[in-house]
């Protein structure tokens, strides 16, 4: 389904042209609010892109087969191609008059079974996605040891190594508060050209990433923010499909008493809090704090790599599949 929703994507220049004109024509008297989970792995990211299957476009298509409205869904952010959400918002305003309910029913027929509309309800007056956010909460969750059951293995990172999860926990609360985080912000050799382009999308309405300007991250170009969650905790998990459904179930056994299912192995989740995250940012952090669990960097190690300001100090960018975007604050 998902293959099939993506040959109308909007993946052609006209196409998002025609959703930015009616977006930014003023005539909607409705602000849409919708909270939406998605399952990454086969997206190019959240954000419109010429020829490729994306989130935001593949709902820009859902909201127009539903109501004949052409609309560029603003997110609360970008997330790259292959992370996950449990809780992104979007806004867009309608002039059409569909009750929620019916509404939220509709677009989950339209969508592929990869993006669910989790609700959908008329917001106030000047509400935006990105721009009235305070704050994201996300995590990062690792697969370690054991047998990963493959219908888990598409929302974790896969970590053989032994991990110190002492140390990590350690590294984690060094960045509590408020710091420049430049060392954990993507090195992008377009970076430029990006910010450029960041900042015609908050001029035309489209939020940009959280590089960006908002009330919740100040200036572009500020890589201040303020973390108020870090932390790991670990679970036990054995590769069954029941694993995935609560996600971090135990382990199970048979009538005889005896585990089943192979291998025991356990997710490790970082879960982060803050008013703001920088291109790249959670996962420069699981990536930095997993060197720490191997010892490859000490977790003493965290308030210089801050003070640095320089990437090349922190460790390596963890895989997009570990993470998920799991609350928007308002």
């Amino acid at each position: 389904m998902l293959q099939r929703a993506s040959t109308r994507r909007h993946g052609n220049t006209a196409g998002t042209k025609a959703a930015m004109q009616a977006s930014e024509s003023g005539k909607e008297s409705n602000i849409w609010k919708l909270i939406l989970a998605y399952d990454g792995t086969e997206f190019h990211g959240w954000q419109v892109q010429p020829g490729k299957s994306t989130v935001q476009g593949t709902l820009a298509d859902a909201v127009a087969s539903v109501t004949g409205e052409a609309v560029l869904p603003q997110g609360s952010g970008r997330t790259d191609a292959g992370v996950h959400a449990r809780g992104q918002v979007a806004s867009f305003s309608l002039r059409a008059a569909i009750p929620a309910k019916n509404f939220q029913r509709a677009l989950n027929r339209a969508l592929p079974a990869a993006i669910r509309v989790l609700s959908a309800e008329q917001a106030a007056a000047g509400f935006h996605a990105r721009h009235s956010a305070v704050g994201k909460v996300y995590q990062y969750r690792i697969f370690h040891g054991g047998v990963c059951s493959p219908f888990l293995a598409r929302y974790v990172s896969l970590c053989r190594w032994p991990l110190d999860m002492e140390a990590m926990q350690q590294a984690a609360e060094a960045i509590l508060g408020e710091h420049d985080f430049t060392s954990f912000a993507a090195t992008d050799p377009d970076r430029a050209a990006r910010m450029a382009d960041e900042e015609a999308d908050i001029n035309r309405g489209d939020g940009g990433s959280d590089t960006a300007q908002d009330k919740s991250t100040g200036p572009i170009c500020n890589h201040v923010r303020r973390i108020e969650t870090s932390q790991w905790t670990r679970e036990s998990v054995l590769p069954l499909p029941g694993a995935l459904g609560g996600m971090l179930s135990g382990p199970r056994a048979d009538s005889s008493g005896d585990a089943i299912g192979g291998d025991a192995g356990e997710i490790l989740t970082y879960t982060v809090s803050g008013n703001g995250f920088l291109h790249h940012m959670v996962r420069n952090l699981a990536g930095t704090f997993i060197e720490v669990g191997r010892s490859r960097m000490a977790a003493t190690e965290m308030g210089r790599i801050l003070e640095g300001r320089n990437r090349a100090l922190a460790g390596p960018t963890a895989a997009a599949s570990g993470l998920c975007l799991m609350k928007v604050l308002y």
